[in-house]
């Protein structure tokens, strides 16, 4: 029996009398790491309003079980904020271990808070072993909506704004929000997009914005160090001409991604906007779309970005949830997320990291004949600074917002 002499300091006794889950993980020890998460359960809170991301977060479970004893239960969210806002509250009343969220989709504005009231666990992310196939270089993986990562956060998927369009019932495609204005004035109720604050349609209000002003260097800083609405005005001329055009006279709004899809499908739309460059071919694939539709994006570019995930500071399984990180960013996981048949969510990893067995992998998928090539995609947009899409929002909300 060991015994802990009466002259070791007490903190350091205290430490070994922790449970093991209870103690911190070097996240650079991965032996360590992959020790500690045996056995633990990951409660990941992330987005659960498609059926192919659960299935894919269901697939993830069972291979972090299989290799490493880590049980995966997916929190079905439609508001990211509702992690954020139960981390936030455990916080406050001193819950400071074993908290109720182990691992959280999250990008954006809700990472931010999340950083600023020091809410996260890390840095962790580049310590993970597959960061070594991380794309630094040439993608968005060291900041979120300008914020610097600071290693608090892993990268798992790559979003651009295109959008879908059916050849059945439109000539081409648009190059400008201009003309997007114009096609929807000469085809009213053909178009649409999600209610914000749905995200998807927070993130057209940004892909508008972006293209119509002259100060995009301004949409980096901070909302409250701009002239708001000298900024914003141009969005709101042009939604002030295009709603009256738009599905329902924008009277309502689809509540999703998924809601406006659907509008597409039943060919009530001809002209939807999507975060998933391959969405479109997933959909054809799942029997969800007509094999008519296609994609574009606008001559000057789209808005894009990365999505990642957190560990918040009170999580009991964090070795578990490092683990669930680092197995996004391998390429076994990119790979099947790339497909459209899967997922269709493009990949954070570096070909040119990969060995040759890895890259075969994804040069093996179809991406399906609506999606567009990389050089297709042209220039990706930055995202503004987390607070603008916050504020515009509000504002939408405000002058457009419907009650469904």
């Amino acid at each position: 029996m060991t015994h802990i002499s009466s002259a070791l300091p007490f903190a350091l006794a205290a430490a070994l009398a922790l449970p093991a889950a209870a103690q911190e993980i070097d996240p650079a020890d991965w032996d360590a790491v992959s020790d500690a998460a045996d056995g633990q359960t990951v409660y990941w809170h992330a987005w659960g309003g498609d059926t192919a991301t659960n299935d894919f977060i269901a697939w993830v479970g069972e291979q972090v079980d299989a290799e490493y004893g880590v049980t995966l239960e997916h929190v079905k969210l439609s508001d990211t904020g509702d992690a954020v806002t139960r981390v936030l509250s455990e916080k406050q009343a001193g819950q400071d271990e074993d908290g109720a969220v182990d691992l959280i989709w999250i990008n954006g504005p809700n990472f931010a808070s999340m950083k600023e009231a020091e809410l996260l666990f890390g840095p962790f992310a580049e310590e993970l072993p597959n960061w070594q196939y991380v794309d630094v270089e040439g993608k968005t993986v060291q900041t979120d909506f300008t914020v610097p990562t600071d290693g608090l956060e892993a990268p798992w998927a790559m979003a651009q704004v295109v959008f879908m369009y059916d050849t059945a019932d439109m000539e081409g495609p648009l190059a400008s929000s201009e003309a997007i204005l114009e096609w929807a004035s000469a085809n009213p109720g053909r178009f649409t997009y999600p209610q914000p604050p749905d995200f998807l349609g927070s993130t057209f209000l940004k892909q508008t914005l972006i293209e119509l002003t002259d100060d995009n260097d301004t949409l980096a800083t901070p909302v409250e160090e701009a002239d708001f609405q000298e900024v914003t005005a141009p969005l709101w001329d042009y939604l002030d001409a295009l709603t009256p055009n738009l599905w329902r006279q924008g009277r309502a709004y689809p509540a999703s991604g998924p809601a406006q899809i659907q509008l597409l499908a039943d060919n009530e739309i001809d002209l939807a906007v999507s975060f998933s460059p391959n969405e479109a071919s997933r959909n054809i694939a799942q029997n969800q779309l007509p094999d008519t539709i296609r994609t574009f994006v606008l001559e000057d570019g789209t808005l894009g970005n990365a999505s990642f995930v957190a560990i918040p500071y009170n999580s009991g399984s964090k070795a578990g949830a490092m683990v669930v990180a680092n197995y996004l960013m391998s390429p076994e996981a990119q790979a099947r997320a790339q497909d459209p048949e899967v997922l269709g969510y493009n990949t954070v990893l570096a070909m040119d990291k990969l060995s040759e067995e890895q890259r075969a992998a994804f040069d093996a998928l179809d991406l399906g004949i609506a999606t567009l090539s990389p050089e297709e995609l042209g220039t990706v947009q930055p995202e503004p600074h987390p607070s603008w899409m916050t504020r515009i929002t509000e504002e939408w909300i405000e002058r457009y917002g419907v009650v469904q």
